[in-house]
């Protein structure tokens, strides 16, 4: 869970292999920001996706009222998570429903990437970004 003290991608956490399947959240809300990191290898995918719960009032809102997640590869290409779907996903462990709002998918840039988490709406949105697939431990640094 990204907090206040992660405001920008240097300040939040690492995720050290981004191939590692991991579920970030970050609650925002208009001009709020929170970022994080994860690294990719040569011959690594990036795979992220963005996801809100089925609930009250983040189910109701508009695309332009939910969280804008920019990814910013080692080079400096922007690389947005269009809010082009919603797509209705059950996760059984914790029982929670959540709707998928983008999934992207690309050859990685070895390195480091940046995520930014931009709040738009009036109200506090917990979003969820999952980054890799890999069902393994991962590890996370500070």
């Amino acid at each position: 869970m990204l907090d206040e003290s992660d405001s920008s991608p240097a300040a939040g956490p690492l995720l050290v292999d981004g191939t590692v399947s991991f579920a970030v959240r970050a609650e925002v809300e208009r001009n709020e920001r929170r970022g994080f990191r994860f690294r990719l290898a040569e011959g690594d995918t990036m795979r992220m996706q963005l996801l809100i719960e089925d609930k009250a009032p983040d189910n109701r809102l508009r695309p332009a009222q939910l969280p804008r997640v920019t990814v910013i590869d080692p080079r400096g290409s922007r690389i947005p998570l269009p809010i082009n779907e919603r797509t209705r996903f059950f996760e059984p462990y914790g029982g929670t429903t959540y709707w998928y709002l983008s999934r992207v998918e690309r050859d990685a840039v070895p390195g480091t990437y940046r995520v930014v988490v931009t709040g738009r709406a009036s109200v506090p949105v917990d979003a969820v970004i999952a980054v890799g697939s890999r069902e393994v431990p991962g590890e996370v640094r500070d």
